[in-house]
């Protein structure tokens, strides 16, 4: 039998964290389902990077806080590889309208709870489904077993308070009891779930406000003087993904530079 690599989806993957995030996968031998809201034209360059590891990469267009478009990006998985070992729910969004909690809008908090809680929950429902089918058809003897992961990008904002972005930090903090559900519910399955919450990443999501925290850092923010970057994440995913931590599920994995770590 000819051997297949294993197959990795990771929404909001063709940039920021997310794509750094891909970049370290596919470098760890995964093929590539990337999902986005962009027309695939804009990702192309991504994609052709990703690619260049020598590895199958498609793109999945769509929007998870829909629920026909979870249905149709799981269809392209599933047409196209006919396979699924990592869920890696990345896309999220920050607060639209960042104002004081004594002022936010509900439909701001509709939207981030939309995209950054909502989709994530029923698009991990959908391929916990799928990973637990596959890996009883894998039961067969001669048949390679079946590996699987789900592994949730939170934020540091799952317990540090952002009195501007309140929705966000909720749809975080909630995102972090979504992946200890999974992770008890999955157990049996000997599928792990896990939590990386990132600290400052430079991306383009904090590039407008990349000079406040330049100086905050420089003042001792973080116990390593830097930004960290996507890559930084992508490191840990993978580590992740490849079972590296295999009595680990339902664990966080923070890559904030010692910023949440009390000191005196």
């Amino acid at each position: 039998m000819k051997h297949q690599s294993p197959v990795a989806l990771i929404t909001g993957g063709s940039r920021g964290i997310g794509f750094g995030i891909a970049m370290a996968l596919a470098e760890a031998g995964y093929d590539l389902a990337i999902n986005g809201m962009r027309p695939s034209q804009a990702v192309s360059e991504s994609l052709e990077k990703l690619r260049a590891f020598g590895h199958q990469v498609i793109y999945c267009q769509g929007d998870v806080s829909e629920a026909d478009d979870r249905k149709k990006i799981l269809a392209q998985v599933r047409k196209d590889f006919g396979r699924l070992n990592v869920l890696v729910n990345n896309a999220g969004i920050t607060s639209p309208d960042r104002k004081d909690i004594l002022e936010s809008q509900e439909s701001s908090f509709d939207k981030v709870m939309a995209v950054n809680l909502k989709g994530p929950f029923f698009l991990t429902q959908d391929v916990a489904n799928w990973m637990i089918q596959q890996q009883q058809e894998t039961v067969a003897p001669n048949t390679p077993n079946y590996t699987g992961s789900i592994i949730q990008i939170s934020s540091i904002s799952a317990t540090v308070p952002s009195i501007n972005r309140g929705d966000y930090c909720l749809s975080k903090a909630a995102l972090g009891m979504a992946t200890k559900l999974w992770a008890t519910r999955m157990a049996e399955f000997g599928i792990g779930v896990y939590e990386v919450r990132p600290g400052l990443i430079a991306t383009d999501m904090t590039a407008v406000v990349s000079q406040k925290y330049d100086q905050m850092i420089a003042d001792g923010l973080t116990l390593q003087p830097r930004w960290g970057q996507p890559s930084d994440v992508g490191k840990a995913v993978a580590m992740l993904a490849s079972g590296q931590l295999p009595y680990s599920t339902g664990q966080v994995i923070m890559v904030d530079g010692g910023l949440t770590l009390p000191r005196l």
